[in-house]
């Protein structure tokens, strides 16, 4: 995995990112409900409605998904940014929902093995610098037979959206760490998960993923 081959060069671009985030938390609600109007439809409801016992939501950025989930679920909720979690905390308490909330990088996970039932990335594997690592991780930490839901935006299959992502993904992987052409599902197949769920909307570029660690 990149991180470990070059661990200087990955620990540089994950505070790069950390550093972006902490600047845009108090605009980010504001970009990313554009974004969800377009692209993710029930999404995040769909995310809610599939977890199940002890929950780590990697990504939880300012806390969007939080209303979403059951109520009979013991949530955690990490993010690399310390903004982007103040902002959780007060919708966590907007929305009534317990929650713990705690500053952590998903490429190396302070949890131990098969601690949680339910691990929910929700557009925040095209924003980890090693994607790979925080799939093998979130593998680590879910218990045999636990599920990983995914929802995010990948590179799409169809050529002339494809290219456009491309020079999309030139900017927005520079600028914001924000990478358009990747495709989880590659990740979880290498991991040996059974693939539940598969959705693609919006010519191919959101895709739903709901897969099951064997047990």
């Amino acid at each position: 995995m990149p991180l470990h081959h070059e661990p200087d060069a990955g620990r540089r671009n994950t505070e790069w990112v950390r550093r972006y985030y902490d600047r845009s938390a108090g605009v980010y609600d504001h970009s990313i409900g554009f974004f969800e109007k377009l692209f993710l439809g029930d999404g995040r409801h769909w995310i809610g409605s599939r977890a199940r016992g002890d929950v780590l939501e990697i990504g939880v950025g300012t806390g969007r998904n939080l209303a979403e989930y059951p109520p009979e679920i013991r949530l955690t909720g990490i993010d690399l940014s310390q903004e982007m979690l103040r902002r959780a905390r007060a919708r966590a308490i907007e929305v009534g929902r317990d929650v713990e909330l705690l500053v952590a990088d998903a490429q190396r996970l302070d949890f131990p093995d098969a601690r949680f039932d339910t691990v929910v990335f929700s557009l925040a594997l095209c924003s980890i610098p090693d994607d790979r690592a925080a799939v093998h991780e979130a593998t680590r930490v879910l218990r045999p037979g636990g599920r990983l839901l995914a929802i995010e935006h990948v590179r799409s299959p169809r050529r002339p959206v494809l290219a456009v992502e491309r020079v999309i993904d030139y900017f927005t992987s520079r600028l914001q760490g924000d990478h358009w052409l990747r495709e989880p599902i590659d990740h979880l197949r290498a991991e040996g998960f059974d693939l539940e769920e598969v959705e693609r909307s919006k010519l191919g570029i959101i895709e739903r993923v709901a897969a099951r660690k064997p047990g």
